[in-house]
């Protein structure tokens, strides 16, 4: 039933989903992404014709039901947490994002797992307004250190079920 890229692609919506990254109203478009890309399935197709501002819950229930019909499970909070810490690692190493921009994200929720992810995190100062204070004037060198974490977290292999 459908491509492994269409299938591969509505994972990571289902991951991002999970991690807040993406709202309940963008998932008819990712219905209909997933259709062009080769899924089928007919709660699929039911919710790629849905408006954005359907009800958030039925929109929640329909695109379970269509990753269910499409053969691909919702991953829990923490493995799709973890998944959004590794892709926002993978943005620094990238230049997508400078070491800042990771303050200002809440990780107080992730558990991490490997050493990897625990090297990481341990980096990344509670908040933006804490960098200054934590670090004092050794930015730099803390700014090195986050990217060789995070090349290390790109490297190791990925949380749990794939997203």
């Amino acid at each position: 039933m459908g491509t492994a890229n269409g299938r591969a692609a509505l994972g990571e919506v289902a991951c991002r989903y999970q991690a807040d990254e993406v709202r309940p109203e963008d998932l008819p478009m990712a219905a209909a992404e997933a259709l062009a890309a080769g899924l089928d399935s007919p709660a699929l197709c039911d919710l790629a014709g849905w408006s954005r501002n359907a009800d958030a819950r039925d929109i929640h229930d329909a695109f379970e039901q269509a990753l269910a019909e499409c053969g691909i499970g919702l991953p829990g909070p923490d493995v799709a947490l973890r998944h959004a810490l590794r892709r926002r690692a993978e943005q620094l190493v990238g230049g997508g994002i400078g070491p800042a921009d990771l303050a200002r994200d809440d990780w107080c929720e992730t558990e991490p797992e490997t050493a990897e992810e625990r090297a990481f995190l341990a980096l990344i100062p509670p908040c933006e307004c804490c960098i200054e204070y934590t670090l004092g004037l050794g930015e730099q060198a803390w700014a090195a250190g986050l990217r060789a974490a995070a090349l290390a977290l790109t490297a190791a292999p990925p949380p749990g079920p794939g997203c």
